[in-house]
């Protein structure tokens, strides 16, 4: 446990992790945001209320206490874009989804303080993450770490048009073993949509965590908000999230039961 984020302890090797799930904004960084800014429209919204299930099916979960407006914690620390050339976020935003500022002018965090923040909250909730996928590698042979995401079905920065329901990213197949991907999409998500890779293929978290020659398996979902929200609110919807939440449970339980692969070796076999 910290203070930046909380650590719930599972029984089978599978990790949600849920880095934009935090809504709290300290005091003095709230003070320098606009009004905007203090709204933090862009959270994963309820992502811990609409996985708790999985804390009875004995998933590791871990979930941030601060908002992303006070730093992604999918982002690389040194602020290398995601998605070269396409419009990204920063590690500390400081534009809405929307394009709208989110400090009032001249407030923005300067270099000193983006380091301070990357001290603070970045690099507990990584460690975290580093030594709870390790040790449910130790114990089971095998280590799967789901990163559990929402967003808004209309973002015109990000995307045209109506997001799909489901958006898997493995990195382009990178961050774990096809056989795994496979399997997710050949879950039955009717009547919901699903695409793999499409806008979203994985978060700097799937990128440096996968890696699958090695059986840390990484997956990020990104999942519409009008699976289980009203969107225009920001607020949970429980009928909603009881006809997804079936689907979710799904694609967990073929995540837990994913068997450990035979390491890659690189070794040359003699041909004689």
């Amino acid at each position: 446990m910290s203070n930046s984020y909380t650590l719930i302890k599972g029984s089978v090797p599978l990790l949600i992790s849920m880095p934009h799930n935090g809504e709290e904004i300290p005091a003095d960084i709230a003070e320098m945001m606009t009004a905007k800014g203090r709204e933090a429209a862009d959270t994963d919204w309820a992502m811990d209320r609409l996985y708790a299930f999985a804390k009875e099916l004995g998933a590791y979960l871990l979930i941030p206490k601060y908002n992303r407006y006070v730093i992604d914690l999918n982002r690389d620390p040194d602020g290398i874009d995601l998605y070269p050339g396409a419009n990204n976020t920063e590690l500390c935003p400081t534009t809405a989804f929307d394009l709208s500022p989110l400090y009032q002018a001249g407030c923005a965090p300067s270099a000193e303080q983006i380091t301070e923040r990357v001290a603070y909250y970045w690099q507990p909730y990584h460690q975290a993450l580093a030594s709870t996928m390790q040790a449910i590698k130790t114990e089971f042979g095998r280590a799967v770490l789901l990163e559990a995401h929402s967003i808004r079905s209309h973002v015109p920065r990000f995307f045209q048009g109506q997001l799909p329901d489901f958006n898997f990213g493995n990195a382009d197949g990178k961050s774990c073993a096809p056989e795994l991907m496979a399997a997710l999409v050949d879950i039955d998500y009717a009547p919901y949509t699903m695409v793999c890779n499409g806008r979203f293929k994985g978060g700097y978290i799937t990128r440096a965590f996968g890696q699958p020659h090695d059986n840390f398996h990484a997956i990020q979902l990104e999942l519409s908000q009008h699976t289980y929200m009203d969107e225009q609110a920001m607020t949970y919807n429980q009928s909603l999230a009881l006809q997804v939440q079936p689907k979710l449970a799904a694609l967990v339980n073929t995540l837990i039961n994913f068997p450990a692969i035979k390491a890659t070796v690189n070794t040359k076999q003699a041909t004689e």
